[in-house]
Formats: C-alpha cells, sequence, structure tokens
C-alpha cells in the first residue's frame, strides 16, 4: 500500500507531493504506529503482530534507552489461578465409605411381612403395598437376631435339675433344635446322665438310634486320644439335622462311672469344633461328673415344674450353687418351668414363677405340650407356636449369657 512520508514539502517537478512505496514491513510498523498500544491482560500475554516481532528481532539492543535498562526488573503480574478441573474436584471430594454406610446410594426395604393382614395384604397386591412387619413379628427378628449372634471361643451350658420328670432333657433337645435352626454353626450336645440317659433317643427317635451305630460317650473316652479332627470326631456323634449329639452310656453298670476329669477331656474335645455345647447333666449336682460339668460351665438351665416341690428344689439348687462357689453361676442362671403334667387351675402358676424370679437372671416358662409331655421324640414341627417361643426364648437367653 503507499505509504506518505511525513515531509510533505518535497515535491517533484510537478509541484505534487512526493510518494513512495516502502516494503511490507514498514507500512505494517507504520500502522501500528498510529494505533495506542492496549495494556496486556494480566492473564494473557500482549499481543505483538507479526511485523512488530520481526521489528523487534532486528532491532539492535544498543536502541533499548539506558533509562529503560537501567532500571530494575519489576516481577510480572501473577497469574489468575485457573479454575480447578473436573478431576481436581473429584479428588478433593471426601469418599463416601460404601462399607460402613452401604445406604447411601440404595433406600433401605422394609423386610416382607409373614402371616397375618399386612402379610395377606403383601401377597395380594404382588409387593406393592409392603406395610412391613407387625409387632409380633419384629419380636420373633429379633430373637433370631440374639440367637444367631456370632461367638469368639467355645461355650457351655449346664442343664440340671433335682428332680427328674420334669422337662430337663425335653428343654435341652428343643433348645438344641432351635440353635441348630438358628445358627450359622451347628451346636452339639453332651448326654452326661449317669441314670442311663435318653437325650439321643429324645432327638433321633428311639428306633432310628436303634438302627444307627450305637455309639456312646464310653466310646468316644476309649478312643479320645485318636480324634483329630471333625471327621474322626464325628463317628462317634449322632445328628438331627444339624444338632449333633453325644450319646449317654446305657448299661447301668459303667453309666455312672464318668468322672469330673474324663468329662473335661470330653469337653476339650468339643471346644475344638463346637462354638456352642449343651450338657444335660441328669438329676442332681452331686454325682461324679458334677464338679467337672460346673468348673467347664459358662451358664445353667434350672429345670423345674409347676408345684410347690418343684420350686423349692430350683430354689434349693440356686442355694446349694451358691453356696459352693458357683454363686455367678446362680445369679446368672436360667430358670425354665415347664407344664408338663397339665396342672390345674388350683395351682397359682404366678405364685410360684414370682417365688423363683427374683433369685435368677431370667424365669422363661414352657406351656403344656403334648410334643414334649409324651416322653418321646421331640421335633418342632409339631410343637406348638408357644413351646417353639419359649425354646425361643431360652436359646436367645443362652446366648446372651456367653460374654
Amino acid at each position: 500500500m503507499p505509504a506518505v512520508t511525513p515531509n510533505m514539502s518535497s515535491s517533484n517537478g510537478a509541484g505534487k507531493p512526493t510518494t513512495r512505496r516502502s516494503s511490507w514491513a514498514e507500512a505494517a510498523a507504520a500502522a501500528d504506529a498510529t494505533t495506542p498500544p492496549r495494556a496486556p491482560s494480566p492473564a494473557q500475554p500482549p499481543h505483538r503482530s507479526v511485523a512488530a516481532h520481526a521489528e523487534a528481532s532486528a532491532a539492535p539492543i544498543a536502541s533499548v534507552p539506558a533509562a529503560e535498562a537501567a532500571a530494575p526488573p519489576q516481577h510480572a503480574p501473577a497469574l489468575r489461578r485457573s479454575r480447578p478441573t473436573v478431576a481436581d474436584e473429584i479428588a478433593e471430594s471426601p469418599m463416601p465409605d460404601f462399607i460402613g454406610s452401604p445406604g447411601l446410594f440404595v433406600k433401605e426395604q422394609k423386610p416382607r411381612p409373614r402371616g397375618g393382614i399386612r402379610g395377606a395384604l403383601y401377597n395380594l397386591t404382588g409387593g406393592a403395598w409392603n406395610l412391613g412387619p407387625g409387632p409380633k413379628q419384629r419380636q420373633e427378628d429379633e430373637l433370631g437376631r440374639r440367637i444367631s449372634r456370632q461367638l469368639q471361643g467355645s461355650y457351655n451350658t449346664a442343664i440340671l435339675s433335682l428332680k427328674g420328670g420334669i422337662g430337663k432333657t425335653s428343654t435341652t433337645v428343643g433348645v438344641g433344635l432351635t440353635l441348630a435352626e438358628y445358627r450359622g454353626d451347628a451346636p452339639c450336645a453332651i448326654d452326661a446322665n449317669p441314670d442311663s440317659g435318653d437325650l439321643v433317643e429324645r432327638a433321633l427317635g428311639e428306633g432310628i438310634y436303634q438302627q444307627s451305630s450305637p455309639r456312646t460317650i464310653t466310646d468316644l473316652l476309649e478312643n479320645i486320644e485318636s480324634i483329630d479332627s471333625l471327621t474322626a470326631l464325628a463317628r462317634y456323634m449322632h445328628h438331627a439335622g444339624r444338632f449333633h449329639l453325644i450319646a449317654g452310656e446305657q448299661d447301668p453298670e459303667v453309666s455312672d462311672s464318668l468322672t469330673a476329669e474324663e468329662y473335661l477331656r470330653i469337653r476339650k474335645l468339643i471346644s475344638s469344633y463346637y462354638s456352642v455345647a449343651l450338657t444335660d447333666c441328669g438329676t442332681g449336682v452331686t454325682h461324679n461328673a458334677m464338679s467337672g460339668i460346673l468348673q467347664s460351665a459358662d451358664n445353667l438351665v434350672i429345670a423345674a415344674g409347676y408345684a410347690v416341690s418343684g420350686a423349692k428344689r430350683a430354689r434349693s439348687t440356686l442355694h446349694w450353687l451358691a453356696s459352693h462357689g458357683y454363686e455367678d453361676l446362680a445369679r446368672n442362671a436360667i430358670v425354665v418351668i415347664t407344664d408338663k403334667d397339665e396342672v390345674s387351675s388350683r395351682v397359682d402358676k404366678d405364685a410360684i414363677e414370682e417365688h423363683l424370679s427374683g433369685i435368677c437372671r431370667e424365669l422363661i416358662a414352657v406351656p403344656h405340650d403334648r410334643g414334649v409331655a409324651d416322653g418321646d421324640l421331640v421335633t418342632l414341627d409339631v410343637l406348638k407356636q408357644e413351646t417353639r417361643r419359649a425354646y425361643k426364648e431360652i436359646a436367645a437367653a443362652i446366648v446372651d449369657g456367653y460374654r
């Protein structure tokens, strides 16, 4: 493009101002000189044209004014902090505890109601209307939670009485089957009754027991040194589903020969493979094995009946325990009153329960049930709901006592 020189007095021969063509770089520099430079943005370096870059690179260093060269270098303005990226925001955000708080992303679902109007409404609507479980079901679920509590170690509960025929063995079987139903680990029961105990017959049925290999606690003791695994121990056990049992000695001549030391050897073996063990102690608290049983027991169940004599015997049992060095066992004992004979209305059940409730940790009543009273096979399927509920309460109280 033609550029007009500042000296307009020069003219050619015709008296016209002279024009000359300059290079592209000179024209660009002249255009830049007529436009006031804009202050550079703090966030960006000042914009310079290609020609300015060319002239700056071509200008000699000596052309820099001396004052400007002598001036101390000024710090460049601080750059504005750039906006954090998405990756920075994710990295700086708190990490949710997916394990400790699994409900952060999933709404808690109500448990399914079983039975009653709530259960019927749930089934009719295909689950669209879920009112949740009622009070009774919530209580049952809480019992199941207490029974199934995970345990660290092995525990033993002794079940005893001073009188026979008042529900001691049936309580052992009913509670053992209940533990097997709710716990993840199988429970074990030991028949330490010195009077030809029938624990296994009550759990399996007499016919099935006679058809199986009738190994007893005596056989186990004779071979105890060779047992080094659960598989080897299982040869001397009987199984009512997940409830495992060691049969008592049936021969009257040797049934009362189990000593405290022998029982402790069996208990030590059992503790290696079972977290919960029940011991059916038989009648009385003074037979040979009883000191070993009480020495290794973590808590007690005292069986009693709805009779004045039964209540007195249960109280006498607790008093004997407390006065012979087992005060903690007596204080934390569970008294179970079984209405085995369906006593008449003349018996004041409330008075008997009140007589015993103040001297033990918990008192639980088992109602009259033909499935228990007949003295034959005890199975949970044929028991009344009230009886099954009582066995759940006993099982939960037993596990609660394992500290």
